[in-house]
């Protein structure tokens, strides 16, 4: 099959002919319909992402169908399927608990073993898949990958986002974009922070009340000004220093910090405002994916339309462009996403 693999740290990806995958005794083989490039795979391929080398195949926001199912497989040839990028054993205390998103046997294509940065991927734990619905077009499942999932677990299932309270977004690439349309449809009230103004006027027409240029203003005063004493819920959707003090500083009385970005390599220690945290008794939490057996709840609100996740997607790519795109995460990006979607250009 032909894949994007990775040889050396912050050069092109190189363009192989690999061998095929092998199909797991409890999982699938995919042909990889469309796949999303994503900050983490940035973190992977610059060398900041401690598990993942050269030779690696990475892509870990898939959508495929099944071609290939094994002895204990749960889908069968011919599923389409969408895939969280955690998959989880299913039968540890973890799973049984149902915090999948925090399994110890968990298995990780595209970071740890090959990903869908190729033509074919193999899917170990397939109970973690979801069908994909008729009416959800396979690119923009592709583009639900981390990015949706993390911010519909963190909007959700740890910050307990209510409607109209207010929701501080600070970065709006491919999860703080999500989190602002699904905080919207929540009926939160949103403020979106960038550095960027023409990803802040994206932001303004797919869900954001108020949009702040953190070049030009003091976030967290101007936030504090703009809800009357701070927003009730910030998520913190870069994993650097000044976004994370930002969004602790932001927060009213009881707030509630959620922790989205990845903070790796030389990010993955930081000065925090630890008094912000004490005097205002807030609430820090920590998030990654999301449990498998919450997809439904999100798959549905796309379903029935009342949220339109197509706004993410920016471009569709071919496999070529992946490195194209990785070197754009170097610096501010502008809106969107891209999906690739044709794996032999």
């Amino acid at each position: 099959m032909r894949a994007a693999v990775l040889r050396a740290y912050n050069e092109d990806l190189v363009l192989e002919d690999v061998a095929d995958p092998t199909c797991p005794e409890d999982g699938v083989v995919l042909k990889v319909l469309a796949c999303g490039v994503c900050r983490s795979d940035w973190h992977g391929w610059v060398g900041e992402h401690p598990r993942v080398l050269p030779g690696q195949i990475g892509g870990h926001e898939y959508c495929g169908e099944v071609i290939e199912a094994g002895p204990r497989a749960t889908h069968k040839v011919g599923d389409k399927v969408v895939a969280p990028f955690i998959l989880a054993c299913g039968t540890c205390p973890s799973c049984q608990s149902g915090a999948q998103n925090t399994c110890p046997n968990q298995r990780l294509p595209g970071f740890v073993e090959p990903g869908a940065f190729a033509e074919y991927v193999a899917v170990p734990f397939d109970h973690n898949l979801s069908l994909l619905p008729e009416t959800l077009s396979p690119t923009v499942a592709a583009g639900l990958g981390c990015r949706v999932t993390t911010a519909w677990h963190a909007l959700t299932g740890r910050a307990a986002l209510q409607g109209s309270e207010w929701v501080a977004v600070h970065g709006t690439g491919g999860i703080g974009l999500s989190s602002v349309i699904l905080a919207n449809a929540l009926g939160a009230r949103v403020i979106a922070v960038d550095v960027v103004d023409e990803k802040l006027t994206h932001a303004a027409q797919h869900g954001a009340e108020v949009t702040l240029n953190a070049r030009d203003d003091d976030v967290a005063a101007r936030i504090k000004e703009i809800t009357g004493g701070g927003a009730h819920v910030s998520i913190e959707a870069l994993g650097i220093q000044d976004t994370v003090n930002a969004s602790l500083e932001c927060l009213r009385p009881l707030g509630r910090h959620v922790q989205v970005g990845l903070p790796t390599g030389h990010t993955a220690r930081m000065d925090v405002n630890m008094s912000a945290i004490y005097q205002g008794n807030l609430a820090v939490y920590g998030t990654r994916g999301m449990p498998s057996w919450r997809y439904p709840s999100l798959l549905s609100l796309i379903e029935t339309g009342r949220v339109d996740m197509s706004p993410l997607i920016a471009r569709e790519i071919g496999l070529s462009g992946t490195s194209e795109e990785l070197r754009a995460f170097n610096g501010p990006t502008p809106p969107g996403v891209a999906v690739i979607t044709d794996f032999l250009s």
